[in-house]
């Protein structure tokens, strides 16, 4: 009697895991849960540098260091001149031949490097920057270069391994788990955000040259070590070169003309653009606009962060259930994802003249859960129907095309906000707004117009659903087993 209740509640206990426990219903006997838990650890690693480049770094050069805003900005915009070229880098992964039988592991392991050099750089060329080197006379154009050396290589190294790390996820999952695959990574790269923004603001709190030097160095070695646990043991080795007759590997530019030859491959990249700009010109002036236009105090502000990580949150677990459950396409929960961009825009944008605080602290939470669950529908749809054989290049046009329009949104943000301020005279007013208030204003009414457009693309896609397959032939037979072509044997197989 006492034996077959402890068998009930050990069956009871290992049913709840997956009904309750986030993204576990994911796993195989293949590809355990704690696996793809270690495999994206790799998004940590990007979130840190995220974290470093965007807010800490930001800060700590404007305020401490005293550096110019505008060359802060350049900056903090160079790892953008690397993002168009994730196309190349996510081609180049489909078809590296290696020794030692990878493709995605060779590339990680190359930006690794190439952010563990940058930051080992960075501290220095900072202080050299700011004037205070060693003799504090530097020529200001060894301080220059070196801080762009350095952001680049850091900003280089991580749009590699995210785009090789996406890569390899999905080689190693079914078309039917990328939803959720989509929801774990993306769900982990916000958490490490977080908790890479607590440990950095405690680590700076009492600010000196020695300890920025420490935190740098420090997340180089941290960003190091995540990357090579992520990655150790995960990517099948393909048969030794000579295994299999070698075939003739297809350029850049035949690559690119097959993936754009079907599918409305153009169009979906289209749309994964106008909706990140759209999402995105916001970015950067969320929390000035609550500060100028509502009065808020700097506390109150940094409210904002916590209200966008939540919706995003809730976002992408919204989105890897409806797609998880095989009920919904990717792109019709891209296009929900916009339509609740709507009335989170209007929401803000009526706080400006009533002060409805509670208005603007709900559009600043909704369009975190609509960005996420926007840019989950893209980046699944993107993974689901790739070409086969073409992962890599897919996650990688998908990364550039987002990276380089989330660049864009920003710095046409802000420039939009001054150019408008600056036409309103200081006691003029702007269709009932105040002066500080039409800028941000006349930005998040073109992020709405920007969101419609992105829903009117969606519509040919959507007609055509009925009409084709749930996925292109692609990432769903891309790795299932052995290809003469590239010799490729994907330990996934028997999940598929």
């Amino acid at each position: 009697m006492i034996q077959n209740l402890k068998r009930r509640l050990v069956r009871r206990l290992a049913s709840l895991g997956p009904r309750y426990m986030p993204f576990a219903d994911i796993a195989t006997p293949d590809l355990p849960l704690r696996r793809l838990l270690r495999l994206s650890l790799f998004q940590v690693s990007v979130g840190m540098t995220l974290v470093l480049l965007v807010g800490t770094l930001n800060r700590v050069m404007i305020v401490e260091l005293d550096v110019p805003a505008t060359i802060v900005g350049v900056m903090i915009a160079l790892p953008l001149l690397f993002a168009p070229f994730r196309a190349l880098i996510g081609h180049k992964s489909d078809t590296h031949r290696c020794e030692l039988g990878w493709r995605r592991v060779p590339f990680i392991w190359k930006g690794m490097l190439l952010q563990f050099g940058g930051f080992a750089l960075m501290p220095f060329a900072l202080l050299v920057l700011a004037g205070k080197g060693q003799s504090g006379d530097e020529p200001l154009w060894i301080g220059h270069s070196a801080a762009a050396i350095a952001f680049l290589m850091v900003g280089a190294g991580a749009h590699i391994i995210q785009t090789a790390g996406l890569a390899l996820a999905t080689d190693l999952t079914p078309a039917k788990s990328h939803p959720r695959v989509v929801g774990l990574m993306y769900v982990v790269l916000l958490l490490g955000m977080i908790a890479s923004a607590l440990i950095f603001g405690a680590a700076l709190a009492e600010f000196s040259a020695g300890r920025l030097v420490q935190v740098l160095q420090t997340s180089a070695l941290v960003c190091t070590a995540l990357t090579g646990i992520a990655i150790w043991k995960q990517e099948p080795r393909r048969p030794p070169r000579g295994a299999v007759a070698p075939t003739a590997d297809p350029s850049f530019r035949e690559s690119w003309a097959r993936f754009c030859s079907g599918g409305q491959a153009v169009r979906r990249l289209v749309i994964v653009g106008l909706g990140t700009m759209a999402f995105g010109m916001a970015e950067v002036l969320l929390e000035p606009f609550g500060g100028q236009v509502l009065q808020w105090t700097v506390s109150e502000t940094t409210s904002l962060t916590a209200f966008l990580a939540l919706g995003g949150l809730l976002g992408f677990a919204y989105a890897s259930h409806a797609m998880g459950q095989g009920d919904e396409d990717a792109f019709r929960i891209a296009q929900q994802g916009a339509l609740i961009g709507l009335p989170a825009f209007a929401l803000v944008i009526l706080s400006a003249p009533f002060g409805l605080s509670g208005a603007f602290l709900v559009g600043n939470f909704l369009i975190g859960f609509g960005a996420a669950i926007f840019g989950h529908g893209t980046l699944t749809a993107t993974m689901s129907r790739a070409p086969k054989g073409q992962a890599g290049l897919a996650v990688g046009a998908w990364g550039a095309v987002q990276a380089t329009a989330a660049g864009l949104a920003m710095a046409l943000g802000g420039i939009i906000r001054d150019v408008v301020n600056a036409s309103v005279g200081p006691n003029e007013v702007l269709g009932g707004l105040s002066r500080e208030a039409s800028g941000y204003v006349t930005v998040y009414g073109i992020e709405i117009v920007l969101l419609l457009i992105t829903i009117v693309a969606t519509i040919p896609l959507l007609r055509g659903l009925s009409r084709r397959p749930p996925a292109e032939g692609g990432a769903e037979g891309e790795s299932l087993a052995f290809h003469p072509g590239d010799g490729m044997i994907d330990s996934a197989a028997g999940s598929r």
